[in-house]
């Protein structure tokens, strides 16, 4: 599917319409459901369209959005933001693997976020409201359940996974049709706009993504660790600082009515009556209409636990009022308590008259800030104390659920960070550092074939990045080193063949050289070095000495067969040429070749520094007589003691041998030679060379005809 030739800026003015129209589309849905009280949402929809036509981070963006410009008007929209995000991360998955081109996949997919989509809406719920969010469903529920709390979640989760059936359903169904009616057939390809370089595959962002090599994690994993750490970090961070100013704030706050609450309540009492309170209580004159007053002024704050009135003494100190609760008396006036332990370090203040600051107890009667504020007479001595304990239980509970809601708004920001760092460092970091680590090792598996080097230089050519940064230098230095390289081998290579074709032009001449001497030599060297290489082949095809005959191998070997009468150089033209059988004497002069040619060949390995194909040369002309049963020469080894390039010449020696004319004998017909040649498989050869051997009597045939007619 090619993209339509629209211009860079196109793209990105269209893709901002999508999520614009999107996001619309989900906020003026979600009104009209909340303007007409339903128990829908309809803010998927536009989230669904954007994932589909520009991908899963857009559509995470647009359902972070939905639900922040939907708390405008319905509070509780922000809490439900994880809903709008699993939709389309689920979808973006859905997408990103073209599931949508099977039913029973759209299907799958519409059952996935419905149940999902609805067991998490009933939790947040229950968590947030203690209950179903909307009355209908409450009120259904708690009819289907009888009243049974646990009965009552598990109604209104079947109730709410059937609500969203028909919200989420036709919000897919809608926004398919939208994809497939607008996009799909105009082929319009926003979704690859974001990349930085040639758009990867399916299965390239799999192998990128997968890759571990050496035991280290791929970047990708390092990468998305990473940012989860980061996001983590961040969101716990600004989790934490909201709670520690809205505490800070509240301490502060509960604070400043606890020492106004204390000072007015100073101020009305008469500090001249101290000591009658006390021995009179509820007796002294005025007592009972200060007590009023006292009564007014806790009441008025509705937040007051505790507000009394003492006189602190060596030995303790007096309570002159103590409003308590209604179902705790309290102390009564003029009644002497020992200094508790909570109090003890600012007795030392009280007895001297100075002011206390604020002390917050956490204790059986809960979390209290408390202020102690003195009454002072009319010289300005202190007399005596008002203390005002104000509860912060209100404060503990507004906490906890500040961190239930924070919780769930700060985890939608979180996964927005989350998929914005994967977005970021994907396109600009892990597919193309991946695509080039990719393309450099297949660039090195082709390294032997020039036409495969050339092949990938062309496609690490293709992979065009372009991120604007260190990452696209890397690459072009990349491209560029391949490209040289790739050129540079294929100057090797053309310097390699000539130098090769030189060598064995030079082999074949010195081997023509020695079989020229025979007056009958028959194209011996070519005939033999065809049937090397047909008995090599057919060697490996069949498995045969596998960690040997590697295509290396095979070449030196063949390169070198023409050296294996090398050795013959050194017998005389008389014994080389005598048309009748050889005397004792003479056999064992000709049997010196192997030594001889076996020496000529390591003189010319010390030469050019051990070539491979010199060492099988050397082998093949000294143990080219040797036999399986050791009863060859020139050493008498066995088996596969022999080398195997002395093995397969064997076999190709002896029948050439047969099948040619020589002055002291004529041709064997074909038969006879092959009959000869498997008699002698397991004593004179190797079982296996005569098997591959026999089993290729065509590929023979073939060579016998070229050089000696039909």
């Amino acid at each position: 599917m090619k993209d339509n030739p629209l211009k860079k800026d196109n793209y990105r003015l269209l893709r901002i319409i999508i999520l614009l129209s999107g996001l619309a589309v989900n906020v003026l849905l979600s009104y009209l459901t909340y303007r007409f009280n339903l128990p829908f949402y309809f803010d998927t929809l536009g989230t669904l369209f954007v994932t589909f036509i520009i991908g899963p981070f857009p559509g995470i963006l647009c359902a972070v959005a939905t639900n922040f410009f939907c708390s405008f008007f319905n509070p509780n929209a922000i809490f439900f933001v994880l809903l709008n995000i699993f939709v389309s991360g689920i979808s973006g998955y859905f997408f990103a693997n073209e599931r949508y081109k099977k039913k029973s996949q759209i299907f799958l997919l519409y059952a996935y976020i419905t149940l999902v989509c609805g067991i998490l809406e009933t939790v947040f719920q229950w968590i947030l409201f203690g209950g179903p969010q909307f009355a209908d469903v409450a009120e259904l529920s708690n009819m289907m359940s009888g009243g049974n709390r646990v009965g009552m979640f598990f109604s209104s989760l079947l109730i709410i996974v059937g609500l969203n059936a028909v919200d989420k359903g036709i919000s897919i169904v809608v926004a398919l049709i939208l994809f497939f009616a607008i996009f799909y057939k105009k082929k319009i390809n926003l979704r690859t706009h974001e990349w930085k370089q040639t758009p990867l595959t399916n299965d390239e962002k799999r192998l990128i993504n997968s890759q571990m090599k050496n035991g280290f994690k791929s970047l990708r994993t390092r990468v998305a660790l990473l940012l989860v750490l980061a996001a983590a970090l961040l969101t716990i961070v600004m989790f934490w600082i909201s709670v520690e100013l809205h505490y800070k704030n509240d301490v502060e706050e509960y604070t400043d009515i606890a020492f106004n609450a204390a000072e007015f309540a100073a101020d009305q009492i008469d500090p001249d009556m101290i000591e009658q309170y006390i021995i009179d209580g509820e007796n002294a004159p005025g007592y009972k209409e200060t007590e009023e007053k006292l009564e007014r002024i806790k009441d008025y704050f509705p937040c007051i636990k505790y507000l009394y009135a003492f006189k602190v003494k060596e030995n303790g100190y007096y309570y002159l009022f103590d409003l308590d609760l209604p179902d705790d008396p309290g102390y009564e006036p003029g009644e002497l308590i020992a200094f508790e332990e909570d109090i003890l370090p600012q007795v030392d203040e009280m007895l001297a008259g100075e002011e206390i600051e604020p002390v917050i107890f956490n204790d059986s009667d809960g979390w209290l800030v408390t202020v102690y504020y003195p009454i002072r007479n009319s010289k300005g001595r202190t007399v005596a104390y008002t203390g005002v304990d104000v509860s912060m239980t209100y404060l503990t509970e507004f906490i906890l659920e500040l961190v239930k809601k924070a919780a769930l708004v700060f985890s939608g920001f979180f996964i927005l960070i989350l998929g914005f760092g994967l977005w970021i460092s994907g396109h600009y970091l892990v597919y193309p550092i991946g695509s080039m680590a990719l393309a450099a090792e297949e660039f090195m598996k082709g390294i032997d074939n020039q036409d495969t080097l050339d092949d990938n230089v062309r496609k690490i050519r293709k992979l065009d990045i372009k991120t604007g940064d260190e990452v696209e230098k890397l690459y072009k230095a990349i491209a560029d080193m391949a490209k040289g390289t790739s050129d540079q081998v294929r100057e090797i290579r053309y310097y390699a063949d000539a130098t090769s074709k030189m060598q064995n032009g030079l082999i074949i001449t010195m081997a023509n050289m020695v079989e020229n001497r025979d007056s009958d030599t028959g194209a011996h060297v070519q005939k033999t070095s065809a049937y090397v290489r047909i008995i090599l082949d057919g060697l490996k095809a069949k498995g045969y000495y596998a960690e040997k005959l590697t295509n290396k191998y095979i070449s030196d070997v063949e390169m070198s067969a023409p050296l294996h009468d090398v050795g013959k150089i050194n017998i005389s033209d008389t014994i080389l040429n005598k048309p009748g059988k050889l005397t004792d004497e003479e056999y064992e002069i000709m049997k010196t070749h192997t030594t001889a040619g076996k020496n000529i060949m390591e003189q010319a390995i010390s030469t050019v520094n051990g070539e491979n194909y010199l060492k099988e040369a050397r082998n093949m002309a000294a143990y080219h007589h040797e036999r399986w049963d050791g009863k060859g020469y020139p050493e008498g080894l066995h088996g596969q003691i022999i080398p195997l390039s002395a093995r397969v010449m064997a076999v190709a020696d002896v029948f050439d041998a047969l099948t040619s004319p020589r002055v002291y004998k004529p041709a064997f017909p074909l038969d006879k030679a092959l009959e000869i040649i498997e008699e002698g498989s397991g004593t004179q050869f190797d079982p296996k060379c005569v098997e591959v051997f026999m089993d290729n009597l065509d590929k023979v045939k073939e060579v016998l005809k070229k050089y000696q007619g039909a």
